[in-house]
């Protein structure tokens, strides 16, 4: 029997991040389990399950070497690290090997191309952001072409506006930047530009991104999210792209959706998983330190 497959949530103590994650925990077991690989879920904090418990589950079904894989596009490189040491203190037969992190994999770049296509096709189809609740939702806007003021921006007048989680590591922020940068030149060359924000922790926030695009010429901006699951992050890049919008009329922004389940990312996913099982034999396993 291969070792078992262990996806590691940051963790959210929102329900729509929660449920994503685990219908993707349950399609890449569905997957997997062909292969008789038992694939569990756990987050860092947070959320339940937390990843202690799913260690310790695996465990009691016989598993003493794992392969540990982030579900996520940011480092969590320290985290991840701490988290695991910690568990193999806890159970000192377990093992584990480290699955390579997912972006930026030339497979989720496409799949953000696909985010950015969708949210650019909907232009024909006019839609705009607002408040359902506390909580922006893009929602159709009762208008035809000839009445919408934004309705002919050619895609030389659109910028793309790439939004990561941010944090304190500045290793982990120029990753999307680099990002960025990979998307335009792969996938994004008939846009304007496609510059960088980030959530929080670390400029520029999602309005400095928009009113850089803004600032160079652009009468239309399509925020697309460098995340995998919708929830709060999500709302938050919305919300933030609300708010600058409100007090911008003559910008025309749209924002596209996550990543999400589905099988290409699961695709990945699996790579990473037979990878990590090739570079490291069984018998060579490093142990937690």
């Amino acid at each position: 029997m291969k070792p078992p497959l262990l996806l590691i949530g940051q963790g959210s103590q929102d329900d729509a991040y929660a449920a994503e994650f685990g219908r993707f925990v349950h399609r890449l077991r569905c997957r997997l389990d062909q292969t008789g690989a038992d694939v569990s879920g756990g987050y860092l904090e947070r959320a339940t399950p937390r990843l202690s418990e799913s260690v310790a589950s695996l465990v009691a079904r016989g598993h003493h070497r794992l392969v540990a894989l982030p579900l996520s596009l940011n480092r969590l490189d320290e985290e991840l690290s701490d988290a695991l040491a910690l568990e193999q203190r806890r159970h000192p037969t377990l093992m584990y090997d480290y699955g390579r992190p997912l972006g930026p994999d030339p497979r989720v770049l496409a799949l953000l191309a696909e985010r950015l296509k969708e949210a650019a096709a909907d232009i024909s189809r006019p839609r705009a952001l607002e408040l359902v609740g506390a909580r922006p939702r893009l929602r159709p806007v009762d208008a035809t072409p000839t009445d919408d003021l934004h309705a002919h921006v050619e895609p030389g007048e659109t910028a793309v506006v790439l939004v990561g989680e941010g944090s304190t590591d500045a290793t982990a922020n120029a990753e999307i930047h680099r990002v960025s940068r990979l998307f335009w030149e792969t996938h994004a060359y008939d846009y304007m530009t496609v510059e960088t924000a980030f959530v929080s922790l670390t400029p520029p926030g999602v309005p400095g991104g928009l009113e850089r695009c803004r600032r160079l010429g652009a009468k239309r901006v399509i925020v697309v999210p460098y995340l995998l699951f919708a929830g709060g992050m999500l709302e938050r890049v919305w919300a933030q792209a609300l708010a600058y919008g409100a007090g911008h009329p003559d910008l025309d922004i749209r924002c596209a959706e996550v990543i999400g389940d589905c099988e290409t990312l699961a695709d990945v996913v699996i790579d990473r998983y037979e990878e990590a099982l090739r570079l490291v034999p069984q018998e060579e396993a490093v142990r937690a330190r």
